[in-house]
């Protein structure tokens, strides 16, 4: 028995059923054919809602006339006006011409928010609710399927959902049990077939549903596919979030709750005023709640009652922050308890004014207000507000309220929204400045904002908020993490890869890192706080300005970089590399040059790119590498001249966000860190001590979705990782396990390649790396037609290729894999390639595959400027073989013995933990042996700190314990068992010290050798150590043979602890290392 797409169909009109759609057979409705409308639904709606205001059936047939005329040769327009009279209403005119016009709902809103009633010559929007006319729950819902829709051709959409004879949402389903089958192929029967076939049904509709049972999205039905989202909070309220066939209740009882529908149809579907292309938006479940929650809290909070703290909104950067205020601005404009508010939006910056602007100036129509005005100027907007009592949306920068604290107005019904609320809006302290004339107080910019709107009620939004914060918007209202937002595919994950310069072995300079940190913490208010942060700063700068650091950094960063591009793994090439100061940016600039001239030249496009003649209009001829900084009054004419103006800057921007542009990397300081959105931005490499706040904000430019993006990139040159932890654990507790360590990459990437061997192992692979091209060629033919022999192969090659090359992308920068395994990794793509381009009739010609060979063989660029270091407590970036006599000739050139010292205890700590995994026993009494000897060296007394004896000393007796290790650790092979064997031999060996009982060696040894045939039959199940019954049967097994084989009946429950802890240690070990 199959769960086909019809049981799942069943399924889900039974949960809708249950929730208040009742279930209607498609071929029991009256109507003709080619008709979408349930006319006798409308029909009897609006009959019933406007009884007492004695509509007629001939304005009715008006109103159904007026549906059916909109045409759906044009689906996008006629859309768009549908949904203006869905969510707003419309005004109806009398068919006795001397009665009032009617207000007409198509919907009956009661049970929502009450709106305003539109003012006398503006378009109609909502009608305030009369209680005694409208009645509650007069909706009528009916979930309709097996409907056929005749137009250009006949369908049967699986689902349609009807909300007064209007079919509003369309619903697709595949099959959950067959693979092939995917959620994609709904969204393209809707957007592709159904839209071709039956442009009629689509008139009318709000969003659409594709569903499998396990993925469930919701989505426009003008929005690209990767704009579907899953709704998995069912209230807003629920403390995590659905995912699988759990998602599918929380959409059914979270969208679908009869309420919410209506109030998602009404309030939170988008569409622009104007727009070049077919835009239309629905919300996201956060948007949704933080929106609805926030207009709740600031009912609340209202002056004179409240204290004006309207509440702070937590979201994730990249989430859709600008449209949830525009959802809100919507609800607070037509609510009627706030009697046509006026909202001042206020940004920290001019690019993220000028975003919210395009947005906000766009939906007059969908806000309900024509007064959405972007402010030049406090005068103006002091003009603006002068003899208004309601009404219109604002849009201005913090820097507008200036030293001028003339009151603009005392009025309640002013609502603050202010973005970014974690900078400058929360600066209340006062400075105070002596000259010799006088002493002069000045405020932060939030101090005037609020002495000008005394009585307003402040709302934030902010991805990012400090505690102080909260002091001005009040208490977190609702929150959005970034773990929450990857989960839902709004952002893509985030990947670090730690790359500290040479000049960052100094420990002492690793030392002078976390200083800066620590004085840096805080901006802190007293002198001797601001005087601290400045000398920390300069340390700082003199560290990371090093004209021999910078040379090396700038060889790393150009071997890095281009290893990404010539592996094609970055979306468009684009690239940010953040410097500390306006001078080492230069600095840095000009050593990058040096290495690539070519990279300084004005290119009319990027390479291989082919513009069309409106993007030859729009796209400037650029250099590939940018300084994007202000202009500072004192720098020499080549930066400045290179600077440029504030519109070439504008221009900059607009370049940068093109991705066919040349303007590829972009070195900035400052500027471009918030709130500058680029989604094909996959790479940023950091070079400067980023403070918490601003963290989350700046590696956040990386993580926005983007066509075949996967993940965003994070190149750390100075160590930002543990201030990253730190603000993560800040921020959200769960965000902490968001970020990704490259060394997963590097370990799928292996574990790829060795399935990837496991398909070729009978093919015979050498003429590839040993042959010339055309012997080279030749083999890729015979490997891609090898792949073929059945389709079972092919998919399982297919598959294994992309997730191969997609993990390979993040982490082809790094040095970790040798030359033989990206000589594979090669191989591998270049048969996908062919398969690829098989399959799509579009196969490679022999001039084309020759190149590509020698492209693809070609040796990789080495780099020994940079190398790839971890620091205690923060990981590291690579697996490091301390006995390996190289690195261990490196450790002896450190010059400086208590640097060398640091190192040595770093590596020895590192080395035990792996050891552990293998051989968890011996490395707890390594790890009891390593303290006792740092123990001791710590503990020295004030004159042997600087003796060379006692340093030397010390050195010695860790690289003694260095030897121990490695004699242990290959000390199986005297016994004549494998290091696993001999792990499980240490802790019966041990049991027997500890109990004091002998036990002949040689059956002790043959004892290790049986428990570990049991512990892998038992492992053999990749989930064996989360299985209760596994663990039961291990435990009985290994009863049962101590018994046989007459070890003393000890303690059992702990030589199965011991057992069991140590066999789940080195499995796990295992699978890393096999990856």
């Amino acid at each position: 028995m199959k769960f086909t797409e019809t049981k799942l169909e069943a399924a889900i009109i039974e949960i809708l059923s249950e929730t208040g759609y009742p279930h209607v057979l498609g071929e029991t409705i009256d109507r003709q054919p080619q008709e979408v409308l349930i006319k006798s639904d409308l029909r009897a709606f609006l009959a019933r809602q406007y009884a007492e205001d004695g509509i007629t059936s001939v304005e009715i047939e008006a109103v159904i006339r007026q549906l059916e005329a909109y045409s759906s040769a044009d689906i996008y327009e006629s859309n768009k006006a549908i949904m203006k009279l869905v969510s707003d209403g419309f005004l109806l005119k009398r068919e006795d011409r001397d009665r009032k016009d009617l207000y007409v709902q198509l919907i009956d809103y009661s049970d929502l928010v009450e709106f305003r009633e539109p003012k006398a010559g503006e378009v109609p929007t909502i009608v305030a609710e009369n209680e005694e006319v409208y009645q509650t729950d007069c909706n009528i819902f009916k979930m309709v399927n097996q409907l056929e829709i005749y137009g250009y051709e006949k369908r049967i959409p699986d689902g349609i959902l009807y909300i007064n004879g209007l079919p509003l949402v369309v619903f697709e389903f595949k099959s959950a049990i067959r693979e092939e089958a995917t959620i994609h192929d709904a969204f393209v029967q809707l957007t592709v077939r159904y839209k071709r076939d039956i442009p009629e049904l689509f008139k009318y509709n709000a969003f659409c549903v594709i569903s499998d049972g396990v993925n469930n999205k919701a989505g426009s039905f003008f929005a690209p596919y990767e704009f579907f989202y899953a709704w998995r909070k069912t209230d807003g309220g629920d403390l995590i979030e659905k995912d699988g066939i759990d998602s599918l209740y929380s959409m059914i009882k979270g969208l679908f709750h009869p309420t919410r529908l209506c109030d998602v149809i009404r309030n939170f579907v988008y569409l622009p005023d104007t727009s070049r292309r077919e835009e239309k938006v629905l919300c996201r479940y956060p948007q949704y709640y933080a929106a609805t929650k926030l207009y709740r809290n600031i009912l609340l909070h209202m002056r004179p009652e409240g204290d004006g703290k309207g509440g702070t909104y937590f979201g994730a950067t990249g989430c859709g922050k600008s449209f949830t205020m525009l959802f809100l601005a919507r609800l607070l404009m037509k609510s009627v308890d706030l009697s046509s508010p006026t909202i001042v939006l206020i940004t920290d910056r001019t690019d993220l004014d000028d975003q919210l602007s395009a947005l906000f100036t766009n939906g007059k129509g969908y806000i309900g207000d024509e007064s959405v005005i972007s402010v030049e100027s406090r005068s103006q907007l002091r003009d603006l507000l002068k003899g208004r009592n309601s009404g219109g949306v604002f849009l201005t920068t913090i820097h507008k309220f200036t030293e001028d604290t003339e009151l603009l107005t005392e009025r309640n019904n002013v609502i603050c929204i202010s973005d970014e609320a974690h900078r400058s809006q929360v600066n209340l302290d006062q400075k105070i400045k002596v000259t010799e004339e006088s002493v002069k107080r000045t405020y932060g910019f939030a101090k005037y904002l609020h002495d000008s709107l005394p009585n307003a009620t402040y709302v934030g939004f902010t991805g990012t908020p400090i505690d102080a914060t909260l002091d001005v918007f009040g208490d977190v209202v609702d929150a959005y993490t970034m773990t929450e937002s990857v989960a839902d595919e709004i952002t893509v994950r985030i990947v670090y890869e730690g790359r500290a310069a040479k000049v960052l072995l100094d420990n002492s300079k690793l030392a002078e890192i976390e200083d800066y940190y620590a004085h840096c913490a805080d901006d802190g208010a007293s002198n001797y706080a601001i005087e601290e942060s400045k000398r920390a700063n300069l340390q700082m700068n003199a560290i990371l300005g090093d004209p021999d650091r910078l040379k090396a950094l700038a060889a790393d960063f150009v071997h890095h970089y281009e290893a990404r591009i010539e592996e094609a793994a970055t979306v468009a090439g684009k690239a940010m590399f953040v410097s500390s100061n306006r001078q080492i940016a230069y600095d840095f600039y000009k050593e990058v040059i040096v290495l690539r001239p070519d990279w300084a030249e004005v290119k009319v496009c990027a390479d291989g790119e082919k513009l069309t003649e409106q993007e030859k209009k729009q796209i400037m001829p650029m250099e590939r590498i940018k300084l994007v900084m202000t202009r500072g009054q004192d720098d020499e004419p080549a930066l400045y001249d290179m600077l440029g103006s504030k519109d070439y800057r504008k221009e900059l921007d607009r370049q940068f966000k093109t991705s066919k542009s040349n303007f590829k990397i972009a070195i900035v300081v400052d500027m471009w860190l918030t709130g500058f959105d680029v989604p094909f931005l996959d790479s940023m490499y950091i070079d400067k001590p980023v403070k918490r706040h601003n963290l989350i904000q700046t590696i956040s430019r990386v993580n926005r979705k983007y066509q075949q993006k996967e993940k965003g990139l994070i190149i750390d040159y100075i160590g930002i990782k543990k201030q990253m932890n730190l603000a993560l654990a800040h921020y959200s507790k769960a965000d902490t396990a968001n970020f990704e360590e490259i060394k997963q990459s590097i370990v799928v990437v292996r574990d790829h390649l060795d399935l990837m061997r496991a398909i070729f192992h009978k093919f015979d692979s050498a003429p590839y790396f040993s042959g010339q091209p055309i012997q080279q060629l030749h083999c890729l033919n015979m490997a891609a037609e090898y792949v073929q022999i059945t389709e079972e192969i092919e998919k399982r090659f297919m598959f294994l290729g992309k997730r191969m090359k997609a993990a390979y992308d993040i982490c082809v920068g790094c040095d970790e894999f040798t030359q033989d395994e990206r000589d594979h990794v090669h191989f591998y793509m270049a048969i996908r390639s062919i398969v690829f381009k098989l399959t799509k009739g579009d196969a490679p010609d022999l001039v084309q595959m020759n190149a590509k060979v020698q492209q693809m063989i070609a040796e990789a660029l080495k780099s020994d400027g940079v190398e790839e270091i971890f620091k205690m407590g923060q990981g590291d970036t690579r697996e490091v073989d301390i006995f390996d006599p190289d690195y261990m000739a490196k450790i002896e050139k450190i010059k400086l013995p208590n640097t060398r010292i640091k190192l040595l205890q770093q590596l020895l700590a590192k080395a035990i933990e792996e050891f552990k995994k293998v051989n968890k026993l011996k490395g707890v009494d390594f790890s009891k042996q390593f303290k006792a000897l740092v123990d001791k060296y710590n503990d020295r007394s004030e004159q042997d700190i600087l003796r060379s004896e006692v340093l030397e000393e010390f050195t010695g007796e860790i690289i003694n314990l260095y030897h121990a290790i490695k004699k242990e650790k290959d000390s199986f092979a005297e016994l004549g068992i494998d290091f696993e064997e001999k792990a499980f031999y240490d802790i019966l060996k041990a049991l027997t010290i500890k109990y004091d009982f002998q036990y002949p060696e040689d059956k002790l040894l043959d004892l290790a050798k049986k428990v570990k045939v049991i512990v892998d039959d038992k492992a053999k199940f990749t989930d064996w150590s989360q299985r209760a019954d596994i663990k039961a049967e291990l435990k009985v097994d290994l009863i049962i043979l101590l018994a046989e084989n007459g070890y003393p009946p000890i303690d059992r429950d702990e030589v199965y602890k011991e057992i069991f802890e140590q066999a789940e240690n080195f499995k796990r070990y295992q699978r890393q290392s096999n990856g």
